[in-house]
Parts: structure tokens; sequence; C-alpha cells
């Protein structure tokens, strides 16, 4: 099953008078990379549901945040002195400095002060919180499997435009088979008015050593090896395809391999039909590049 590495997922939970919110995102990323935004005082969940993200998600830049609340707000609530205390000294300082240029600023309300950042802050709850860390434990697989729901259906469509793709890719290679026969009788042609050339301008020219520079040629401008190559790589992506488990970076170095055929065949063309083939191919292969950045 091919997974998509963007997904996301949000599950609502409440135990007694706590309420809460799951949110589980991820984009693309090289490796696995995981980020938690959780409560101070429910520190001792990282380490459980690092563990759980590493186990369900095999790559991608992943967050996952938690929101709690609740009933009786000003329970969770405290005041801290050393943010008072900064806080009223920043008020002191821009009065004073609003002094100097003659301005007389009306003095801050308690609530403005209170709403200043640092000044109230979430405190730990005293009452035991283990009931509440096992509900969330608990409703935790929930939210990521609804997540790797997410990126199989994702996954599915992604799977289904490489196939596409892959298609094309496999037609282009038979197309560029067929212009290489046409190009083999083209280039005889060619081969034989060039020799005739050289023969007729050369005095003493050895007719068996000319022919043999003009087969060197034509070796090196071979396609077969090229295509053949092709239709392994259409072969061994389709594999991937159908593999289980993270295949994103094989897919991402198999499409480096497309590419260099592609731009080889290019290169060696020396012939309308299979130059305008190439292109085609090198366009169908970025598109699959692209593609293959969302594969896990």
């Amino acid at each position: 099953m091919t997974l998509s590495m963007t997904g996301f997922a949000t599950l609502k939970g409440q135990l007694g008078p706590w309420s809460w919110q799951w949110d589980l995102r991820a984009v693309n990323g090289r490796g696995l990379d995981i980020r938690l935004r959780l409560p101070d005082w429910l520190s001792a969940l990282e380490a459980p549901l690092r563990k759980a993200l590493g186990a369900g998600i095999g790559r991608g830049n992943v967050t996952l945040s938690l929101r709690i609340a609740r009933e009786a707000d000003e329970a969770g609530a405290a005041l801290s002195a050393a943010g008072l205390e900064r806080a009223l000294a920043m008020l002191a300082e821009i009065s004073q400095q609003a002094g100097r240029h003659g301005l007389v600023l009306a003095p801050a309300s308690p609530a403005e002060v209170a709403a200043m950042r640092g000044v109230v802050e979430a405190a730990a709850p005293e009452e035991d919180t283990a009931p509440l860390q096992k509900a969330l434990m608990a409703q935790f697989p929930a939210l990521l499997e609804a997540f790797n729901e997410m990126r199989a259906s994702e996954g599915a469509a992604l799977a289904g435009m490489l196939a596409g793709q892959l298609d094309q890719v496999e037609a282009l290679v038979g197309r560029a088979e067929e212009a290489l026969a046409a190009r083999s009788a083209a280039q005889r042609e060619t081969l034989r008015a060039a020799l005739a050339r050289v023969l007729d301008n050369s005095e003493g020219a050895d007719p068996d050593r000319v022919a043999q520079e003009l087969a060197l040629i034509a070796v090196k401008t071979d396609l077969r090896e090229e295509l053949d190559r092709l239709g392994a790589h259409v072969a061994a992506a389709r594999a991937l395809l159908e593999a289980e488990g993270p295949r994103g970076r094989k897919l991402d170095f198999l499409m480096q391999e497309f590419n260099r055929e592609a731009n080889t065949l290019c290169s060696k063309a020396q012939f309308a039909e299979l130059t305008a083939i190439g292109l085609d191919l090198k366009h169908v292969i970025d598109q699959m590049r692209e593609q293959v950045q969302n594969v896990e």
C-alpha cells in the first residue's frame, strides 16, 4: 500500500472537567522528524507518544499538538510574580520614555496588565492527572488510525497517477523502438553517402578502414541499452508501488535513473522523431518526480 507523507487528523475527547483536542499533521520530509506540542505538565506523555508515532509513520515532518481545557479555567491559572515584575518594569520604562517626549500615557488597568505575556501562566493542576493521561493514551491510536487512513487515501491516488505515468513511459519506449528501426535505415543511407564522398575525395583511402570508422559512429549512437534500461526501470517502479513499507526514497532514486536514460536518449538520438520522444519522456519523468516527492 502506498502512503502519502501529507496527512491531517483531529480528534476531541473529554473526561470529567477536562476536555481536549488532538491535531496530527505531516508534510514532506527527507526522514522522520517528530515535533510534539504538549502542555508542560504532561511531559510524561512525550516518550510513549514518540514511540507510537515512530511505529505508525515511516517518513515526513510530523507535528502533534494537544490542547487541554478545564471547565473551571481559573483553577488552571496562576499569577507569576516574576512575570508581573517584568511587566511593571516595562510599563514604567515606557512611561518614562513617553514623558521625555512630552507625552502622558493613561495608566494601564489590572486587566491589561494581566493580559501581558508571562503575567498569568497556566499552572499544573494539583489533582491526580493519571486518569487523564490514561484516557489520552487510550484515545491516541484512534487519532493515528484516522491520520493513516487519510494518508492511505492520498497514497492510493498517488499510486494511480504514477501507474498511469509509467504506462506513458512504457508506450514512449515502444515508440522509440519503432523509431530506432526507422533511424537505422536512414542512418545506413547517410553512412553510405558519407563513405562515397570520402572515397571520391580521398586518394588512397582504405575503404575497409573508412567503413570501420563509420560503423564505430553507429555503435556510439546505438540506443538499445538505454531503451532496455528504461523498460527495466518501469518494471522496478511498478514492483515498488506494490511493495510494503516506505518506498519513497527508492522511487526518488529510480526517477534519477529514468532521467539519466532520457537525457542519454536525447543526446544520442540524431533523428527528429527520437528527439521528440526523448523530450516527451523527460516531461513525463519530471511529472513522476513531483509525485514521488509525496510518497512515504
